[in-house]
């Protein structure tokens, strides 16, 4: 993407990035998934996107502590006028490279079912659906998996040499 820095997320990221978040995604409730820690913690595993001074796309992810060859990608937005123009695969494909530096063999990470822009660009990105025995509309979900009424779709992805 022209003109589009990718950098390690910073603690000062957190204000502009929390305070959009819930705009993004349309108006779903989603900062609370998304605490500051990340941003000060994880910083080396975490990107910002960025066009001029505005922040147009980020993800936050780390290399797993009890799985040290695997990571996880938690939070990824894109700004929805940067969607569909390569952004989003420019910040996963940065982090499997760093995963990779890191020693790690896979990539996990959780959506929900009702993100089918998300469910479908994961499977784009390479990553499998991770087999359950419940299904909702063809899409095999895990119930309670963020509490109570809260089914994910759980997605692995082997990383390549």
């Amino acid at each position: 993407m022209e003109n589009i820095c990718i950098r390690n997320a910073e603690p000062s990221d957190y204000q502009p990035i929390i305070s959009v978040v819930n705009e993004w995604w349309g108006g779903r409730s989603m900062a609370d998934m998304l605490p500051k820690l990340f941003f000060v913690h994880f910083r080396q595993t975490s990107l910002v996107a960025e066009h001029g001074d505005s922040i147009v796309g980020f993800l936050i992810g780390f290399v797993s502590q009890t799985f040290p060859d695997e990571a996880y990608i938690h939070f990824v937005g894109v700004h929805p006028e940067y969607r569909k123009k390569g952004l989003g695969q420019s910040l996963y494909d940065r982090f499997f490279e760093k995963a990779k530096t890191l020693g790690c063999l896979k990539v996990r990470c959780v959506t929900s079912p009702v993100n089918r822009g998300s469910v479908a660009f994961h499977l784009r990105m390479g990553f499998s659906m991770e087999p359950s025995a419940k299904t909702l509309d063809g899409i095999s979900v895990v119930d309670n998996y963020d509490g109570r009424g809260e089914p994910r779709v759980l997605f692995s992805k082997v990383l390549t040499s």
